[in-house]
């Protein structure tokens, strides 16, 4: 082969003016010429490479690329092969990699066939085209790989682009939603924030913007998201395009929603709780005051809940409390408030009332609701409930006021009987915490031995002989004097006082009825009489407690009398006649007092069938009065003979009374004609005597 100095072209300027790096190459790859900008490029020195196989300058994991552009350039020895995207790098001398751009062309020289080859620096361009591909990365990772919902929106507010998650969370593909703007998926009631916000983008009003709105997926769910918009400028300011960032914080509100229902309401029953009441009581005061009217507040309680819970557990107490407020939601109106004020009271927050009369419709509708009775599991439980109503307009000052007034006319309605409801009128606050004040001496006098068991003296009518006692309690107040038992008994009963004073009442008339002996003229030792309420009579601990006290007395079980009214015999009549049954076990008797002025008194006497029954006082006084009431009485002695009984009269005050009782064979009485209750020391010298 001819050497490159035998040719007679000054091919050497050629080479050397070309503006790449040129080797003249022969077909074994033996370099026999380089120009300057080769060894510019390489670090070698024209002597270097001369002479050298091309390979010193391709690196060795490039090499068998190079292997298969010469095979290429056999087969084709005419064509020129040009490499620009192959990431190809030249070796350098000092064992560097320098980015290049490869071609190989076809020479002929005086007949000697050549290949150029020449490689080109693209350094800065790899460097762009680098940049450029991790820009794309970025590009996708902060949208199209983006988690969080994204697209790209133009001027008129049209979806351009959308990653994957924004379509995720719509449940739509990119061509149901690129071309469109969010009018068709957005909930209708939502329609327009978007808009409002674009345009004042136009307007240049905004830099960017964040707002709440709602979407409709697919699937037909609503989605709640936070949108985050803002625009993507040129260097000049003009704005391309939209950017925004879209979170789906529907569960979040859902727990938030969770979180304040929680707060504002009562875990049990699901009504509103005190917060939220409250809260409503200063909205409706508000109103009240700049559109005048009235509104009512109405305290409710259950009446025994507590014995609900004592004797079925407090899992059926919660059933019951439930079924309760559905109850009660049943009959309320939509404009006001139900809460459950904690335990078993319920308040209710009625707005624009016409007055207390409305109000008392109102409270009506509440306690007929609870008529039926509640069946939970395989139990019917019959509940009843008081209730405490107050009115209210503008001109009340403290709202804590109304609250206590509520409670006030509660405690009123229970003090008056159960099952009812009760007005607040102006007033009473004082008269309750005068009630409130003589509970708490009442408790006190326990202590302080201000109250003592008097005695009143039941004799047999035939022959004015003393044979018992009713033991009735006594009250001294150290400043108030003597108070009437017609006080202090029903505020003992609206609280377990009354327990304590049973207790004290029943040991008290056993010490004393223990030591009443029996005179030389009488047949027997006089008997005790001891009155019980509903809450001492029906409460569990009664049976073991009179046990314990006989048993550390020296009375005869046959000398105690247990005195219990019709009403209160007829609370829980199964109950009821349990305990008489343990009664009479033990050899105590049962008196029925106040008879004749119950509802179902013939129905059920001869269940109960009592030692005693004491005629009610009403019954006797006017006997000798009118026909009518004489007949009455008669009645009454008469049913009790037929009935095996032993009748008692009440109230005997005169002697024609007296003797209209005789003359219809009526076996006891008591009354003032008599002698009214006396201390203890009194009461055993009429031991034995004849009246």
């Amino acid at each position: 082969m001819t050497s490159p100095e035998q040719l007679s072209i000054p091919w050497q300027n050629l080479l050397e003016a070309l503006p790449d790096g040129t080797a003249l190459i022969d077909s074994h790859g033996v370099m026999h010429y380089v120009n300057a900008e080769l060894t510019s490029l390489t670090g070698y020195t024209h002597d270097e490479l001369v002479g050298q196989n091309v390979q010193i300058l391709i690196p060795p994991d490039l090499r068998a690329m190079q292997g298969e552009a010469r095979r290429q350039y056999a087969r084709h020895p005419d064509s020129r092969i040009i490499w620009n995207d192959r990431n190809l790098t030249v070796l350098q001398k000092d064992g560097t990699e320098r980015p290049v751009d490869f071609a190989l062309s076809p020479l002929v020289l005086d007949g000697v066939r050549w290949t150029v080859g020449s490689i080109r620096d693209n350094s800065v361009q790899r460097a762009a085209e680098q940049a450029r591909i991790e820009a794309e990365q970025h590009f996708r990772l902060a949208f199209e790989d983006n988690m969080a919902p994204m697209v790209f929106t133009d001027l008129e507010d049209r979806i351009i682009s959308a990653n994957d998650a924004f379509c995720a969370m719509m449940g739509r593909t990119r061509s149901e939603l690129i071309g469109f703007d969010s009018k068709p998926f957005t909930y209708p009631d939502d329609v327009g924030i978007t808009e409002a916000s674009h345009a004042r983008f136009l307007h240049d009003e905004i830099r960017q913007v964040r707002y709440i709105k709602r979407y409709l997926h697919k699937d037909g769910r609503m989605i709640v998201v936070e949108v985050s918009k803002s625009p993507a400028r040129d260097k000049t300011g003009k704005t391309l395009y939209f950017i925004i960032s879209e979170r789906d914080i529907t569960e979040e509100r859902m727990l938030t929603a969770q979180l304040s229902h929680q707060a504002l309401h009562d875990p049990l029953t699901g009504l509103a709780n005190r917060a939220l009441l409250d809260d409503r009581l200063e909205q409706a005061h508000s109103r009240i005051v700049r559109q005048g009217g009235q509104g009512a507040l109405l305290l409710l309680d259950l009446d025994d809940f507590k014995g609900v819970n004592d004797t079925y557990g407090h899992l059926v107490g919660d059933q019951l409390l439930e079924a309760v407020a559905r109850r009660l939601e049943g009959v309320t109106r939509a404009t006001d408030t139900l809460s459950r004020f904690g335990g078993d009271e319920f308040l209710y927050l009625a707005e624009g009332i016409s007055g207390a009369d409305e109000a008392e419709m109102i409270g009506e509708r509440f306690l007929r609701s609870l008529d039926e009775p509640f069946v939970i599991g395989n139990l019917s439980l019959e509940q009843r409930a008081s209730l405490g109503v107050v009115v209210w307009d503008a001109t009340t000052a403290e709202l804590l006021n109304v609250v206590r007034d509520a409670d006030v006319a509660l405690y009123e309605a229970k003090r008056l009987g159960k099952g009812r409801q009760f007005v607040y009128v102006p007033g009473m606050h004082h008269q309750v915490i005068n009630r409130f004040s003589l509970v708490q001496e009442l408790r006190q006098a326990i202590a302080s031995g201000e109250l003592a068991m008097h005695y009143q003296p039941i004799l047999r009518l035939s022959t004015n002989e003393v044979v018992g006692f009713e033991a009735l309690m006594r009250w001294h107040h150290e400043q108030r004097g003597w108070v009437p038992p017609g006080v202090f008994i029903p505020l003992a009963e609206q609280s377990d006082l009354i327990l304590e004073l049973g207790a004290f009442a029943l040991r008290e008339s056993i010490v004393a009825a223990g030591e009443w002996g029996r005179s030389k003229d009488s047949l027997s030792e006089p008997y005790v009489t001891v009155n019980f309420s509903a809450r001492q009579f029906h409460d569990p601990g009664l049976l073991a407690m009179i046990k314990e006290e006989l048993d550390a007395s020296t009375l005869p079980a046959d000398r105690l009398i247990i005195e219990i009214t019709e009403s209160v015999a007829l609370l829980e009549v199964a109950d009821t006649l349990k305990l008489i049954e343990q009664l009479t076990g033990l050899g105590i008797g049962v008196a029925l007092d106040d008879f004749g002025t119950g509802f179902s008194s013939l129905s059920h006497l001869a269940l109960l069938n009592p030692m005693i029954i004491k005629i009610d006082q009403s019954f006797v006084r006017p006997a000798i009065e009118s026909i009518h009431s004489d007949r009455v009485l008669e009645t009454i002695v008469s049913l009790g003979h037929n009935l095996g009984m032993t009748m008692l009269a009440e109230g005997i005050e005169t002697e024609g009374q007296l003797e209209r009782l005789r003359g219809l064979h009526c076996s006891l009485g008591q009354g003032f004609l008599f002698s009214p209750a006396v201390p203890f020391a009194e009461a055993a010298m009429m031991v034995g005597t004849t009246f």
